[in-house]
């Protein structure tokens, strides 16, 4: 599956997935780049909402 592609969702579900088997039984090196990708696309989408909720923001003048 393209990563890049992947439902917000989804991202965050194979993170949960992969942390918990790295708890249990630990990853391959496929799985720890796997999950420092994923790690990120849910990174840059938080800046990016976060980045989008600012731009809406007006400021008010005080009288």
């Amino acid at each position: 599956m393209d990563k890049e592609n992947m439902k917000i969702d989804d991202v965050i579900k194979r993170i949960n997935e992969l942390y918990k088997k790295s708890k249990e039984v630990g990853l391959d090196e496929a799985e720890k780049e796997e999950q420092q990708k994923l790690r990120r696309i849910y990174i840059d989408n938080v800046k990016r909402n976060f980045r989008a909720q600012l731009e809406t923001v007006e400021l008010k003048k005080r009288n």
